[in-house]
């Protein structure tokens, strides 16, 4: 069953010396359960794709459909991991890891306990209380990471999502 879908996605930006062709015509589906990798150099449109796909930013040209429907903004049945680490700096990670399931009403209890379930999943057991500048590069990505799980979208979308990580971690 299709879970995504992007018809002839375009985006320009504007550029110094005029327009800057990020993308050209993309289309593509993803299928239920499939795990799609999207690879290429610096610059060539990888992050303003996921931005596209994630509805935080509109395609010049062309649709993104979720299971059949057109997207128009960010939605819960989408979670994004993004390039940098996207943490509050006043939350500790736990509450950085709870932030998502409070603004969707979920009871404290639940928040609590679905919070810790993803930072031991990630390896950050014993930094629940820590905040995000008492954490190394790769520690806070791996808070962003169990924010990201913990409001169990239906797509995750990932922008280079284990560049800080050391290479035990990300086996």
């Amino acid at each position: 069953m299709e879970k995504l879908r992007a018809e002839h996605i375009s985006r320009t930006f504007d550029g110094q010396n005029g327009p800057v062709l990020a993308l050209d015509n993309v289309s593509f589906s993803v299928e239920e359960g499939e795990f799609v990798v999207i690879v290429g150099p610096s610059g060539c449109g990888k992050s303003s794709l996921l931005n596209i796909l994630g509805g935080l930013d509109e395609a010049t040209e062309g649709n993104v459909y979720v299971a059949g429907e057109k997207i128009s903004g960010p939605g819960k049945d989408r979670g994004m991991v993004f390039q940098g680490y996207s943490l509050f700096p006043w939350l500790t990670v736990q509450k950085n890891v709870e932030f998502g399931l409070k603004m969707s009403g979920i009871p404290q209890k639940e928040r609590t306990e679905t919070a810790l379930k993803y930072i031991n999943l990630v390896g950050l057991s014993g930094f629940e209380s820590a905040l995000p500048d008492q954490l190394s590069g790769g520690m806070k990505q791996r808070a962003a990471i169990a924010r990201t799980l913990a409001n169990q979208p239906e797509i995750l979308l990932m922008d280079e999502p284990f560049g800080a990580l050391d290479a035990q971690t990300r086996i």
